[in-house]
C-alpha cells in the first residue's frame, strides 16, 4: 500500500480501531501534538477542500494562533475568516456573510491559544507508523463538533509532526477534509489577512 493511499484513509472521517493504543503511547503522542501546536505560530500552505456532497475546492491558507485563519478560495468569490471571536465565511457573489462563534467550531480546536488537549483528544491507530491521526472532541461540549487531525513524523518539522491535513465534522454531522500542501511555519502573516471587506447586497 502507498504512503499517499494510506494517508488518504488517515484523512477519512470515519476510521476504523483495529487495536488499542497503550496508554503510554497515547500520551506520548499527544504531547508531540501539543508540541507542535505550541511551536507553531504561524502558518501558511496550499489547501485542497473535499465537502460532504464531494465538491472539491482550492486555495490558500493563513494561520496565525491564536483564534485566526483565513482561507482564501481560487475563482471564487468566497472567503472563511477567522478573527479570533468569529469564524465568518463570506460570499461576495450572492452578497452574504454568516459568522459563527470560532470556538465553537471543530476549527477552534486547532487554533486555541492553549493547546491542552488531553482531556478531549484519542489517538486513532494507523498501519503505516510515519502517520499520527488524533482525534479531538470535547463530551462536554458536542454541539462543537469533531477534528480529526492527520500529521506525518518529520523530525524536520516542529515538534517533529507535519500538519497533512484534517476533517472537521460540525454538530449537523456534516465533514469537510482539508488537505495541505506546501506547509511554512513560523512565517510572517500579517493581521490584515484576518479582515475583509462588507459584501454588498445583491438587488
Amino acid at each position: 500500500m502507498t504512503f499517499p493511499t494510506n494517508l488518504a484513509r488517515a484523512l477519512a472521517p470515519i476510521a476504523i480501531v483495529a487495536a488499542a493504543v497503550p496508554a503510554q503511547a497515547q500520551s506520548g503522542d499527544i504531547a508531540k501534538v501539543e508540541a507542535h501546536l505550541s511551536a507553531v505560530q504561524s502558518m501558511t500552505a496550499n489547501f485542497t477542500q473535499t465537502d460532504s456532497k464531494n465538491r472539491v475546492a482550492r486555495g490558500t491558507l493563513q494561520l496565525k494562533r491564536p483564534g485566526r485563519i483565513r482561507f482564501q478560495y481560487q475563482g471564487n468569490d468566497i472567503l472563511l475568516v477567522g478573527n479570533g471571536n468569529k469564524l465568518t465565511f463570506v460570499d461576495y457573489e450572492v452578497g452574504q456573510k454568516n459568522s459563527w462563534d470560532l470556538n465553537k467550531t471543530p476549527l477552534g480546536i486547532l487554533l486555541s491559544a492553549n493547546p491542552d488537549i488531553r482531556r478531549i483528544t484519542t489517538i486513532v491507530p494507523q498501519a503505516d507508523p510515519r502517520i499520527l491521526l488524533v482525534r479531538a472532541r470535547d463530551a462536554r461540549r458536542p454541539e462543537f463538533g469533531t477534528l480529526l487531525l492527520a500529521f506525518v513524523r518529520n523530525p524536520s518539522a516542529p515538534g517533529g509532526l507535519l500538519l497533512e491535513g484534517w476533517t472537521a465534522i460540525d454538530a449537523q454531522n456534516k465533514k469537510t477534509t482539508i488537505k495541505l500542501d506546501n506547509q511554512r511555519y513560523n512565517v510572517a502573516v500579517p493581521e490584515s489577512a484576518f479582515s475583509y471587506a462588507e459584501p454588498k447586497k445583491r438587488r
